[in-house]
């Protein structure tokens, strides 16, 4: 399991980087990412390219941002991380949110796998 973990640290440095290469650096070209906030699923992305598309443009969403892996619990061919989630806010947002705002959460990621290779990513808050 030493290897899978591994892996997740590599995603989750480049996402604090803001390094979508480092990020993607063990995805699968078909890879499922998926965002479930409130029990709902926000975001459905299907593929490297529209993953990459999409981390691209969060990224100026952020002045800086850092998940920071809390635990990690393996199964059988998924791993799930907890995660405790900072950022500062880049720009003023329609829901109220403000240029300079803190966010801290608490939250989880699953990362499914095939063989080296993540297939499915589920972000979970």
């Amino acid at each position: 399991m030493t290897r899978r973990e591994d892996i997740v640290k590599n995603y989750i440095e480049g996402y604090n980087e803001f390094d979508i290469n480092k990020m993607i650096r063990d995805f699968d070209e078909n890879v499922v990412f998926e965002n479930i906030s409130g029990g709902e699923v926000n975001m459905l992305l299907e593929g490297l390219e529209a993953f990459m598309e999409q981390a691209d443009q969060v990224k100026s969403y952020f002045l800086e941002r850092t998940q920071t892996i809390k635990s990690f619990k393996h199964g059988v061919d998924e791993t799930e991380v907890e995660i405790n989630y900072y950022a500062i806010l880049a720009k003023d947002f329609p829901n109220g949110l403000k240029r300079g705002d803190e966010l801290k959460l608490q939250g989880r990621s699953v990362f499914k796998f095939s063989g080296n290779q993540i297939i499915n990513l589920t972000d979970i808050s």
